[in-house]
């Protein structure tokens, strides 16, 4: 009885640390191929807020939005 609620328990432990890190590789690969804001997206969210960007500076905000993914 006891053996069977502990296999249990390791199984879901197993389970949920596997589910984790799949889940994650997934949305790591899928960020990659399908990054959610590009350089227009930016330039328009910048150009939104009142000030013309340059592309440096939209550049630099893409390698500052890169590090963090």
């Amino acid at each position: 009885m006891l053996h069977d609620i502990l296999m249990i328990l390791i199984g879901l432990v197993i389970g949920v640390i596997v589910g984790f890190f799949g889940a994650r590789l997934f949305m790591q690969k899928y960020l990659k191929k399908n990054p959610p804001i590009n350089e227009k997206m930016i330039e328009t969210m910048m150009t939104s807020m009142g000030r013309k960007p340059s592309q440096k500076q939209v550049r630099q905000v893409m390698n500052q939005m890169n590090r963090y993914m």
